[in-house]
């Protein structure tokens, strides 16, 4: 979950750079130190729990002082709500990309997108998910879903000229429920069932509705 840096050239002088050159260096330095951090603490909530590290831990791991890591955090919570809002918006980039190009929706690959992402990051989604800490991470990421996908939502139905027949907001977070619901199941346990699969199998129900996948009588 590193950062990614790209330095973009602006043609003034060297006098004329200096200022921003070290304002980029310091920043650089800033997400370098918060990257440190935050690898350490994934690191260490996959050798045990969340509840049994401390800040001292991080701090070893992470190969800094303790005046650095209270410079950018005042607590291992504090490190946790950051991993889940830089998942949250690495997420929303990819789902982003899709819809670019495919703005009509209903095409069932953002949910596959959001399970492939959850598959290639399974450790720290575990942590989140299962409410680690304060529980403060898994709240923001699930407030985060939400807003992304009311967002979504939204654009969908003012580009196909529509008026949703249920509230947006309701939408979303019943959405966002029903996959992070999920998310937790499908990490957690032997499902025996790849992203792609289960991922089709919650856009059907989404379509479909709960009757016909309880295997219910449509009529």
């Amino acid at each position: 979950m590193g950062d990614h840096v790209v330095v973009i050239s602006t043609g003034v002088s060297s006098n004329e750079a200096a200022p921003a050159a070290r304002g980029a260096g310091a920043d650089r330095r800033v997400r370098r130190t918060r990257t440190a951090i935050r690898n350490a603490l994934l690191e260490l909530c996959v050798e045990r729990e969340f509840s049994a590290l401390t800040v001292e831990d991080v701090l070893e791991r992470a190969d800094i002082a303790r005046a650095t890591f209270y410079a950018h955090y005042r607590s291992k919570e504090d490190v946790l709500v950051d991993l889940a809002h830089k998942l949250a918006s690495d997420r929303a980039g990819r789902i982003a990309q899709h819809e670019a190009k495919h703005p009509e929706g209903f095409t069932g690959d953002p949910v596959r997108i959001v399970f492939e992402h959850a598959q290639a990051h399974r450790d720290v989604y575990l942590v989140i998910l299962q409410g680690a800490g304060d529980g403060r991470a898994l709240r923001e990421f699930f407030d985060l879903t939400s807003r992304q996908a009311e967002a979504l939502f939204r654009a969908r139905a003012e580009h196909a000229g529509v008026e949703p027949r249920v509230p947006l907001p309701l939408v979303a977070r019943a959405w966002a429920g029903e996959v992070i619901g999920t998310l937790v199941w499908w990490l957690s346990e032997d499902t025996g069932l790849p992203a792609d699969e289960v991922a089709a199998l919650l856009s059907d129900l989404s379509v479909r509705g709960r009757r016909w996948a309880s295997g219910s009588s449509e009529d």
